[in-house]
C-alpha cells in the first residue's frame, strides 16, 4: 500500500442489477472509510470512488465530506455504462464521466470491488426445517415489519443481522439486542399461552379428502382413522399447539369441515355483505 500510487474502487458489483435488485446498503460506507484509512498510511496515494449512488446516510455523510475534502475523487456510472477492467501490464480501468462527458482511463495498482450481500443457499434448507419464510431474494422474512420486526410467524425463533437483510453492524448489534429481549420475556415465563385463534374440524363434515393436510405450512393437521357405525371413516385432527390461524385449511376445504375459530365463512360473508351494502 506503501507504494501504491492509484488505487480504484467499484462499487455496486452485483447489487442493483435485474437479476439482484435491491442495495447491499453497507458498501458505501465501508469503501469511504478503507478510503480514508489508505489517505492515512499513503498521503500521496490517488483513489478513485467509481459509483453508481452514494447511499452514506446517517452520521457516516460527516465520512463523505472528509473524504471529498482530502481529494478522494468520486466518478458516477450508471448500469448501461458500468467499468471496464482489463489487464495490459497492469490495472486498466475505463468508466465514462459524466462531467466531462467522455470516457476516462485509469491505470490502477489496486482495484477494490464491493460485491453483492447474498443470502446464504442454506437459508431454504432452515426454512422448510424450522417453517418460517424467506423473501424473494433468499433472506428471512420477519412476522411483520413494524410491529414484530425481530419476530418470525413461527413463536419462539428470532432473526438479525444478514440472516434477515442487508445491514451495517450497528444495526445488527441493535437488531441481535432486541431478539435477545424477545427471546427473554419468553424464557421468563413459566408457560405460554396459545393464540385463541385456531382451525376446528367439524366431524359431521369432515370426510377426510386431506386437502387441507398439504395446504397447512406448519404440519399442523392429520388425518386419522376411526370406526363408526361398522364403518372406517377419515377425518382430519388439528394440532392446536402447531396451528398458527392462517386459514390456508379453511379456503382449501371444499366441503366447509374446518374453520378458524372466530373467523368462520359465514361470519366473513356477513362482513362483506355489511361493506358492500
Amino acid at each position: 500500500i506503501s507504494q501504491a500510487n492509484t488505487v480504484v474502487f467499484i462499487q455496486c458489483v452485483g447489487s442493483r442489477i435485474p437479476e439482484r435488485l435491491y442495495c447491499s446498503r453497507l458498501c458505501c460506507s465501508q469503501s469511504i472509510k478503507n478510503a480514508l484509512k489508505l489517505k492515512e498510511l499513503n498521503p500521496n496515494i490517488t483513489i478513485y470512488i467509481l459509483y453508481r449512488d452514494i447511499r452514506a446516510y446517517g452520521f457516516i455523510e460527516d465520512y463523505y465530506r472528509e473524504a471529498r475534502a482530502k481529494g478522494i475523487i468520486f466518478i458516477r456510472y450508471d448500469l448501461e455504462s458500468k467499468p471496464d477492467v482489463k489487464v495490459h501490464g497492469r490495472l486498466l480501468v475505463s468508466v465514462p464521466d459524466p462531467v466531462l462527458r467522455r470516457p476516462i482511463e485509469i491505470s490502477a495498482d489496486l482495484l477494490i470491488l464491493a460485491p453483492a450481500v447474498v443470502a446464504s443457499p442454506d437459508n431454504k434448507k432452515l426454512s422448510e426445517l424450522y417453517k418460517v419464510a424467506t423473501n424473494e431474494d433468499g433472506f428471512f422474512l420477519e412476522a411483520h415489519m413494524k410491529l414484530r420486526p425481530v419476530d418470525f410467524a413461527t413463536d419462539g425463533i428470532f432473526l438479525a443481522g444478514l440472516a434477515h437483510y442487508p445491514k451495517p453492524i450497528e444495526e445488527t448489534i441493535s437488531q441481535a439486542q432486541a431478539a435477545a429481549a424477545r427471546a427473554a420475556t419468553i424464557l421468563s415465563k413459566p408457560a405460554i399461552e396459545l393464540e385463541a385463534a385456531t382451525s376446528e374440524v367439524i366431524d359431521d363434515v369432515c370426510d377426510g379428502c386431506g386437502y387441507c393436510i398439504e395446504t397447512c405450512p406448519f404440519q399442523a393437521i392429520s388425518l386419522i382413522e376411526y370406526m363408526k357405525d361398522g364403518q372406517v371413516r377419515k377425518i382430519v385432527e388439528t394440532n392446536e399447539s402447531l396451528c398458527k390461524g392462517c386459514g390456508n385449511c379453511q379456503a382449501t376445504c371444499p366441503k366447509r369441515g374446518i374453520y378458524i375459530k372466530h373467523f368462520r365463512l359465514d361470519q366473513l360473508e356477513r362482513i362483506i355483505e355489511a361493506a358492500l351494502e
